[in-house]
């Protein structure tokens, strides 16, 4: 059965060859996922026409269909907060801008949400579609978490992720950079919320260019990853109370 209720945002930077096709493939598959439903799409202080296109998308589906800028680039996980603020519904669920995951698929989330009554359900790629030198990051990374944070999911970064409302309530982050997605799990994992994993596909990216394995987003991961390790062995309960809410409540 459909969700009643689900928001779904697309971090986006320089995604303007993306961004009609995206939308298309949310508003045909969306219906099957929920009765009601928006799309949100966050600009990232893109150098490209992102924003314009989104604009015009706004236009073309206004009520459905939303738009929040940033002025500058505020980083991945910068792109996911304002997504998660903006949401207004009970579920939330997230993929990336550039495609390389199916609105569609997101079906096996929602299935599984229903069949585990988990809160939270995270997509793990059967078939990773990118370069040789992004599966080595990812492979590396992958352990780490398990390592130093007993965080043991398949696949930490899988832009195909499913909330329900009630259980980000109260969490924090303070990473606004690639570890965001990693520290959000974390946060869960260390209040005791329920995360189940299900396999989606994961397809090339065909427009575009990606910017996860550039050094600068590699070495502010890096800082995150540590100051967080080392912030819960000092201080566990002041680290766990930086950073910032999820969501806003107002909504």
């Amino acid at each position: 059965m459909p969700l009643q209720e689900l928001s779904l945002f697309f971090p986006c930077h320089n995604e303007a060859d993306n961004l009609e096709a995206l939308v298309a493939d949310a508003l045909a598959a969306l219906p099957a996922l929920a009765t009601t439903y928006e799309v949100i799409l966050v600009d990232d202080g893109s150098r490209d026409d992102t924003a314009g296109v989104a604009e015009r998308l706004v236009q073309r589906h206004g009520g459905i269909v939303r738009l929040v800028r940033h002025d500058v680039n505020r980083g991945y996980g910068g792109a996911l907060r304002s997504g998660f603020a903006a949401a207004r519904y009970d579920y939330l669920a997230y993929t990336d801008g550039d495609r390389q995951f199916r609105v569609a698929d997101l079906t096996r989330l929602v299935e599984c949400a229903e069949a585990t009554h988990a809160p939270v359900v995270i997509g793990y790629r059967l078939q990773r579609a990118d370069p040789l030198l992004r599966l080595i990051y990812a492979t590396f990374y992958r352990i780490a978490n398990r390592i130093w944070f007993g965080l043991r999911v398949r696949d930490v970064d899988c832009a195909a992720k499913l909330f329900r409302r009630d259980a980000l309530r109260g969490i924090s982050v303070h990473s606004d950079g690639a570890f965001f997605s990693a520290e959000l799990l974390i946060r869960l994992r260390l209040a005791g919320v329920k995360i189940s994993e299900v396999g989606v596909p994961h397809y090339p990216r065909t427009a575009g260019s990606p910017t996860g394995a550039r050094l600068s987003v590699i070495a502010r991961a890096i800082r995150d990853f540590w100051s967080l390790r080392i912030g819960l062995w000092a201080n566990r309960s002041r680290t766990l109370a930086r950073g910032r809410a999820l969501l806003n409540d107002k909504h």
